[in-house]
């Protein structure tokens, strides 16, 4: 109504489409939202294992890596609408975490994706990248994506567990007071009120959870 959005961005994965479907749909909302200076974030690939209901996690290999023809297809169709999309390319990318070796994460392909679009433009690293499944990487790699264009990462399973494990942890610290109402460590009539409230141990997933954040926020050299 007013010509302002109420997001900065939006996200739209049609990666379980077909590829030239996926591009072509992809632009015609990024028409609709460059006259609002929205950034289109869109993915390509697919990214392994299981999110939202979906599950990849039975993908074979080869479908887990975007190629540079693919990049620049996205490329060649959105850049002429706007400026502001980014690009969910697929380099082994799985959400998750799961036992190291089981996931082949390979950053060095968006070097590649990078140096066949600057080719054809004559523009050193023309492409904006995110890294989906990010959860578990290795911080190596994650430095190595950062150099090669990502500009945006998503890390949903790591803070989930944060989460729990802040109150996993109160719980294991404070299993004495938590096993009834009165009665605890300190005598058979002392109250625990102050240690089942909501309010405290959801508190401590809070804190538990920030920190991860804080963690991810240095990786990706987002602090101060």
């Amino acid at each position: 109504a007013h010509g302002e959005p109420l997001f900065s961005s939006h996200m739209l994965d049609l990666s379980e489409e077909d590829h030239a479907d996926n591009i072509g749909l992809c632009r015609k909302y990024l028409e609709r939202m460059a006259p609002m200076n929205l950034i289109l974030e869109m993915e390509i690939g697919i990214t392994g294992g299981v999110e939202d209901g979906v599950d990849n996690s039975g993908t074979s290999s080869d479908k887990l890596y975007s190629t540079p023809e693919d990049v620049w297809q996205v490329w060649e169709s959105l850049a002429p609408v706007s400026e502001k999309f980014t690009i969910a390319a697929a380099f082994g990318n799985v959400h998750g975490v799961y036992k190291p070796g089981n996931v082949h994460l390979r950053p060095e392909l968006l070097d590649q994706f990078q140096e066949h679009a600057g080719k054809i433009l004559g523009t050193e690293k023309p492409l904006h990248f995110v890294f989906h499944g990010g959860s578990g990487s290795e911080k190596e790699k994650i430095e190595q994506a950062l150099g090669s264009g990502v500009v945006k990462m998503n890390v949903d399973t790591d803070t989930q567990w944060a989460y729990w494990d802040g109150i996993r942890k109160f719980y294991q610290k404070s299993e004495g007071y938590l096993q009834g109402q009165i009665g605890n460590p300190e005598g058979a009539d002392k109250p625990n009120k102050n240690y089942y409230d909501p309010r405290k141990w959801y508190r401590e997933a809070e804190v538990s959870m920030m920190a991860r954040v804080q963690e991810s926020c240095k990786d990706l050299h987002n602090t101060n």
